[in-house]
């Protein structure tokens, strides 16, 4: 059994971990932290954990986390680039949940966090978790980057297309939707019920902190400029993306369907859903999966292309643990093949 260590187990994600390792066949979860829960069980923390886990919360510490296999950061950013260099030195494999090791170019990391990066020499090294593009790359590391949620559905979307060369990478539409789960746990009146129930609202039309991440992973399949408008918005509930993604062919020849289906066929956790179709949000809940349906309407130069996951899993802790199977050379599956919750 590989040892797990969790840093940041309080937060959404972090409950989402537990929740996700607790049927896992392969690995234990031997040290979970946080500093403002320090002493109590997880089982009191959270009801739902009672009986598999006796585990209490800790105060980080170098010493017990180096004696995990593999550790998940679930913390704000800012967290983790301090902490991880340590655990590294000690052979320890990280997967950071948060955006500290995401982008490339740490000064446009700086202008969208607000803080210097501290240890830019470990985001040349880490590698980007979306494993249906990086696994061969994952395989080998010890420090992955966990993607964000917009952008997994957002990427697992357009990267076929261009891919293929079909699109025109300079007009690119994102029409993103969260959960409030999205937001996280912190206290924030944007997300009270009586704010956040019955509403509908965009945010961060000016810039969102995903843009550059997203942009970044697109760049990467092209040779020109990608010009990406994205508009996130929150939806009334709790769990959900759903990412809608407008382009402009250069081949309306192209066969769109057999396309996304061929380029996920080997992939278990991306379902191309059948032509005509139209993914729910709810059929991803709980699950680690991303439904894509893509059209072109009126027979035009357009495609739409629609994509849903669970934020919390795909979208986050189990994507995380996706990541970890790899790098721990164990069943990419393992602990992830539960379904979708309907209703």
């Amino acid at each position: 059994m590989y040892k797990i260590g969790i840093v940041g187990g309080t937060g959404y994600t972090g409950a989402e971990l537990l929740r996700l390792l607790a049927n896992h066949p392969e690995v234990e979860v031997k040290a979970i932290t946080s500093r403002s829960e320090e002493g109590k069980l997880v089982a009191d923390i959270y009801p739902s954990l009672r009986g598999h886990y006796d585990l209490k919360f800790t105060t980080p510490s170098v010493d017990e986390l180096a004696e995990c296999d593999l550790v998940f950061f679930a913390t704000p950013h800012g967290v983790a680039m301090d902490q991880v260099p340590a655990l590294l030195e000690k052979g320890v494999k990280v997967v950071d949940l948060g955006a500290d090791f995401r982008i490339k170019d740490t000064v446009e990391w700086s202008k969208w966090y607000g803080m210097e990066h501290r240890t830019p020499d470990y985001v040349a090294e880490a590698v980007y978790g979306l494993p249906e593009i990086n696994r061969e790359a994952i395989k080998g590391a010890r420090l992955v980057a966990n993607p964000g949620c917009y952008p997994t559905a957002t990427q697992l979307g357009l990267i076929p297309l261009l891919e293929a060369g079909v699109i025109d990478p300079s007009d690119l539409i994102a029409d993103a939707k969260s959960a409030v789960s999205g937001a996280g746990r912190g206290a924030n009146v944007g997300t009270l019920l009586c704010e956040a129930g019955e509403n509908f609202k965009a945010y961060g039309v000016a810039g969102h902190r995903h843009l550059p991440e997203i942009k970044q992973g697109l760049q990467a399949y092209t040779d020109k400029q990608v010009g990406l408008t994205f508009v996130p918005h929150l939806l009334p509930m709790i769990r959900g993306i759903h990412s809608t993604m407008y382009a402009t062919l250069l081949d309306t020849d192209i066969d769109l369907q057999k396309l996304f289906e061929e380029r996920y066929q080997d992939e278990f956790f991306v379902d191309v859903m059948p032509e005509g179709s139209l993914p729910e949000t709810r059929s991803t809940k709980g699950a680690n999966f991303c439904r894509i349906a893509v059209y072109r309407p009126q027979g035009g130069n357009k495609v739409v292309v629609l994509s849903v996951i669970d934020n919390l899993v795909k979208g986050a802790s189990g994507q995380a643990i996706q990541n970890m199977n790899i790098m721990l050379d164990l069943d990419e599956n393992a602990g992830l093949t539960a379904l979708g919750m309907i209703p």
